[in-house]
């Protein structure tokens, strides 16, 4: 068994507030973020498949709140909610918000790529 802090997690992306800090664990990665109020995915996802992160997450939001756009329309998550986001969502802070997700490695590592600016 292993217990996991966010520092214990390597940082993908930092900047502007936003610390996406991600490691594989076998066919899964974990994945711990903080996005600060106003901080808007949908800019860096342009270019995916709909301009919208391809990638499912299951995960748990510990605080803030934020809204999942996707191409059926809009849902609000905030702190205390367990959460699925399918494929086809860009997520953007209504208020300070902190999560932590697993997803797919091979799916999120595209999708870093694609965020830090290489090919997805």
């Amino acid at each position: 068994m292993r217990v996991l802090n966010r520092t214990d997690l390597p940082m993908a992306i930092e900047d502007g507030g936003v610390e996406f800090r991600t490691d594989p664990f076998g066919e899964n990665s974990i994945a711990w973020v903080r996005l600060p109020a106003g901080a808007d995915l949908r800019p860096g996802l342009t270019g995916l498949p709909g301009d919208l992160c391809q990638c499912p997450h299951w995960g748990y939001m510990i605080s803030g709140r934020l809204v999942m756009h996707t191409k059926d329309g809009d849902s609000t998550y905030e702190a205390g909610q367990a959460f699925y986001w399918a494929p086809g969502h860009a997520p953007e802070a209504l208020e300070d918000c902190e999560y932590v997700d697993v997803s797919p490695s091979a799916e999120l590592g595209a999708v870093v790529r694609h965020l830090q600016g290489g090919a997805a």
